[in-house]
């Protein structure tokens, strides 16, 4: 039994080896063919950019003479994807078709992939191919270069371009795709693109032939795909031996499946200890819990980030060893909204206490656990100490709010003479009142209430002098935001309070629009004053050279779309190109004794706010400055 078996085997085998051996030449013969197709196809494209690099070399106007023939070439040969025009400096002139977000085409010299054939062909003065190189969106590509001559003279270059998918496209018949997987590979061995109509569990014998054009170590591979034969058919017929070889094939099929579960076991140890690996070089603290809250796997870096080790935290219910006892509600609270699903998933930050009795802040993402069955075991969370971070966040809010009250400061000490000049009014109408009371009271005969109506009068005026103080008291003194709900015709009106007297003596008109629906947003007062007193002030010194009766400065507010859009605008010189780029950048200025820093703390105060800080030439001359805010809901 064992020799029937054998010499069936041999007989099997020698039936096998000349299947293969009539299957390997069919091989060679098709994948030949397909390279003469291929080799055809590549020669008669380059024989006709020649063509066409004779007439543009004819003519007087190559840009257009080429776009008219690469369309027609493309049209019907479809020899190349595209056809360029580049200049003597290799910089491109014109395509076909156009690219569209693609920049590729553009990158000269060395550093572009195809340089080197570009300076090949230019050298030798005919065509040469370039290596394959990959453009975003389109794969593996290569190009042939055909230098352009006029009156001896090198002018510029021809490329077309043909992409190694579409190639094989059009050029690997069906019938050669049926039977083989049909890729053209570089000189390293990678696959720059493949054809196949059929999809099997794995291949069998490949052939492959140089590609010429385009060279440069570029060819063709086909790959046989493992069919079924005549062995399976061969096997059945030799059904007699069937209980001769029982036995054997039952042991052999036993030790095959004891190396696969000992292959699985292995790949199984080896891809738990790579695991492992990465888990341990791991900075982001990893933590899973099931879904009663109890921590089933903690990594190292969590560990080392708490204090506590693996051991300890295990098997730990809430409240949990390394919660902070001053945060230990709001802790309890964001526990119930994870265990309940309603985990931000953007995370959350939280406040934990090391084993040392140190607190830091940490950032957590949550997310479901997932077992082998598809339903959720539990959440696993990345957890990342942002400690430093949120410091260096309350610096820069420290350094921002310092900014800006540095900056109000700045602007009421360049208002001091006029807010000397508004306090003066009040303060020598007191003083003539007074004085006029005091003249009553020495005459013979006065009468009491002819004292009234000068005494409402000077409360009146000590009044404003109150409120102007009060408000200069409340702008300066300003350190922290505090966002409450306003009108932005109050604070327009509050700021043109500060400027009437300055746009008085710079002479400018102040207009001022406010809007019927009086649009309420939520923010800080005096912080918004800043921004339309610093805005407004800029457009009055712009005016400085406006002739008098031109230097208007209008201040507006609008509301549409659910935003409130607050206006200022002057008729001065206007915004210059070279200035606008770098307008709102810190300590850049236009003014002689500025520092730069106005309209860059105005952008800041409306980015907190939510809101856009923009500028607009005005129609009738000068500079338009607007910032939106959202409006408040009622």
């Amino acid at each position: 039994m064992a020799l029937a078996v054998l010499l069936l085997g041999v007989l099997l085998w020698l039936l096998h080896r000349n299947e293969l051996e009539e299957a390997r030449l069919a091989l060679i013969k098709d994948i030949l063919w397909v390279e003469q197709n291929i080799h055809f196809h590549l020669d008669s494209g380059e024989e006709k950019l020649t063509q066409l690099v004779a007439e543009l070399a004819r003519g007087d106007q190559p840009v257009e003479t080429f776009e008219v023939q690469a369309r027609g070439l493309i049209a019907t040969s479809g020899d190349f994807d595209r056809i360029l025009l580049r200049d003597a400096e290799g910089g491109l002139a014109a395509a076909v078709p156009p690219s569209v977000g693609d920049r590729s085409g553009e990158v000269v010299g060395e550093a572009a992939p195809w340089w080197s054939a570009f300076t090949l062909a230019k050298s030798i003065g005919r065509a040469a191919w370039s290596a394959p190189f990959a453009i975003p969106g389109r794969g593996q590509v290569f190009e042939v270069h055909v230098p352009i001559f006029r009156d001896h003279r090198f002018v510029g270059m021809l490329v077309g371009e043909v992409a190694v998918d579409s190639l094989l496209a059009q050029q690997v018949p069906w019938w050669v795709a049926e039977k083989y997987k049909v890729e053209i590979i570089d000189a390293n061995g990678t696959t720059l693109g493949a054809k196949t109509n059929v999809q099997l569990a794995e291949p069998g014998p490949s052939h492959q032939v140089r590609l010429e054009p385009p060279g440069q170590g570029v060819a063709v591979v086909a790959t046989v795909y493992a069919t079924e034969t005549n062995l399976a058919r061969n096997l059945l017929a030799a059904a007699i031996f069937a209980l001769a070889i029982l036995a054997v094939s039952s042991l052999w099929t036993m030790r095959r499946h004891a190396r696969r579960r000992f292959a699985a076991e292995q790949a199984l140890r080896t891809e738990h200890a790579f695991r492992k690996a990465m888990e341990d070089l791991l900075t982001v603290g990893m933590r899973a819990r099931d879904l009663t809250g109890r921590i089933t796997y903690v990594n190292p870096a969590f560990c080392r980030m708490v204090g506590w080790s693996e051991e300890e935290l295990v098997g730990c219910m809430p409240p949990m060893p390394y919660w902070s006892p001053d945060a230990m509600d709001s802790t309890m609270e964001w526990h119930k909204r994870v265990m309940a699903g309603d985990a931000p998933p953007d995370g959350f930050e939280i406040q934990f206490r090391r084993r040392n009795g140190e607190t830091f802040w940490a950032l957590i993402y949550e997310a479901p656990l997932i077992d082998a069955n598809g339903r959720q075991s539990g959440w696993m969370a990345s957890v990342l100490d942002v400690t430093e971070r949120k410091s260096a966040e309350e610096l820069e809010r420290w350094q921002q709010e310092k900014l800006q009250r540095t900056g109000r400061l700045i602007t009421m000490g360049e208002m001091a003479s006029t807010l000397a000049h508004e306090l003066n009014q009040p303060l020598s109408a007191i003083a003539s009142y007074n004085t006029g009371c005091l003249n009553r009271l020495a005459l013979p005969e006065f009468d009491p209430a002819d004292l009234r109506t000068a005494l409402t009068k000077l409360g009146v005026q000590a009044q404003r002098a109150g409120q102007i103080i009060r408000r200069v008291h409340d702008f300066v003194r300003k350190s922290e935001p505090q966002l409450k709900p306003c009108t932005l015709n109050g604070v327009v009106e509050d700021t043109v309070g500060f400027m009437e007297f300055d746009a008085k003596s710079r002479g400018v008109q102040l207009k001022v629009s406010l809007s019927p629906a009086n649009p309420a947003v939520t923010a800080d007062r005096i912080l918004l004053e800043q921004v339309v007193l610093n805005l407004a002030r800029n457009g009055a010194e712009a005016m400085a050279h406006t002739p008098a009766r031109q230097r208007k400065l209008s201040i507006g507010v609008t509301c549409q779309d659910g935003q409130a859009v607050v206006s200022v605008a002057d008729h001065g010189p206007g915004i210059a190109p070279d200035v606008a780029a770098n307008l709102f950048q810190p300590f850049f200025t236009t003014k002689e004794e500025g520092m730069g820093m106005g309209l860059n703390i105005c952008r800041s105060i409306i980015e907190y706010h939510q809101g856009r800080l923009w500028f607009e030439p005005n129609e009738g001359g000068g500079a338009v400055f607007r910032f939106s805010l959202p409006t408040r809901s009622p």
